[in-house]
């Protein structure tokens, strides 16, 4: 038993995301009490329609800060929002089961990417997602967007956009999977880091917490996201791009593959890294992807990306 308090964004996503935690919570041999708190991110109050990199930060800061502070006992985020360096006083505690990894489309007559018509509006604000589009599809117009994921279908469906681009795990939890077009291949388009994973946080202190929530993590979950978060602690230091990567592992198997993918801001070249290694070496598997990105020259796109990521901006 026990009462404890959950802090989570107040989007309807982050609310059901929270709840299915406390689901697995409540129903674990600890059985606590959970009450969940509601609080805005900056992330949820700015609404410009920019270009950005996969942004990490700006949608759990403040909920992380009420967890320091003592009004949250724990936070339930999406895992690739999370940054790789949290604050000093928290943990991630917690990996429950992955959902999908993968990019869907989305367009209001079930067209797929290769049969859109030139010049078709896609709408995307992941420069990750941006790129991987105009390298298949150069004669499209990437466009950004913002609001929660109901917003963006109603966007497709008034003909704002033509088609948008959505992690297909947040459809999968709102139940809207109706709405899919095609289901990108990960290997064809590579997904962020943590894409589909549920992170939960807490303070490192709070030892009767760690092994509650310890109940509802999944390892092979864990080590998806460890290898993940690993590779995007060597490549994030100082340089800015967009980052592609994603973790197989079957549940048949010991073993881990991670597969990255890194782009130029003109979509022109690219480095892939495949890395191999056991399930418990998990943080290795990253550290060492994330060497061989630097080693092959990674950072010589961060400079490019700066520029195109503000040039593009200043066109809207």
């Amino acid at each position: 038993m026990g009462n404890y308090t959950v802090g989570t964004r107040r989007s309807r996503l982050a609310l059901l995301q929270t709840k299915s935690v406390v689901d697995l919570l409540t129903r674990s041999k600890r059985q606590p009490q959970i009450n969940i708190l509601e609080i805005n991110s900056s992330g949820d109050l700015d609404v410009r329609p920019l270009y950005t990199f996969d942004r990490k930060g700006i949608f759990e800061k403040e909920i992380d800060q009420a967890v320091i502070d003592g009004y949250a006992d724990f936070a339930v985020h999406s895992a690739k929002d999370v940054p790789t360096e949290l604050f000093s006083d928290l943990t991630l505690a917690s990996v429950p089961t992955r959902s999908a990894t993968n990019d869907v489309l989305i367009h209001s007559k079930g067209l797929k990417l290769n049969e859109l018509p030139s010049g078709a509006v896609v709408g995307t604000s992941s420069l990750r997602r941006a790129v991987q589009l105009l390298r298949m599809r150069p004669e499209l117009k990437v466009k950004p967007i913002r609001g929660n994921i109901e917003t963006r279908i109603r966007k497709v469906e008034t003909g704002v956009y033509d088609a948008i681009v959505l992690a297909q795990a947040g459809l999968n939890r709102l139940g809207l999977t109706k709405y899919i077009t095609e289901r990108f291949d990960i290997m064809d388009f590579v997904p962020a880091a943590g894409q589909g994973a549920l992170a939960l946080i807490c303070r490192k202190d709070r030892l009767d917490l760690l092994d509650l929530l310890k109940l509802v993590e999944d390892p092979r979950s864990r080590a998806e996201l460890e290898a993940e978060r690993n590779l995007l602690s060597v490549v994030e230091g100082g340089c800015r791009f967009p980052v592609g990567v994603v973790t197989l592992s079957t549940k048949d198997s010991n073993r881990l593959t991670l597969f990255v993918k890194v782009f130029s801001a003109d979509g022109s070249d690219q480095i892939v890294v495949t890395e191999n290694g056991r399930i418990e070496e998990a943080r290795n598997i990253g550290l060492k992807a994330g060497q061989r990105l630097l080693d092959e020259g990674v950072k010589d796109f961060s400079q490019s990306w700066e520029l195109a990521l503000k040039n593009w901006n200043d066109l809207l």
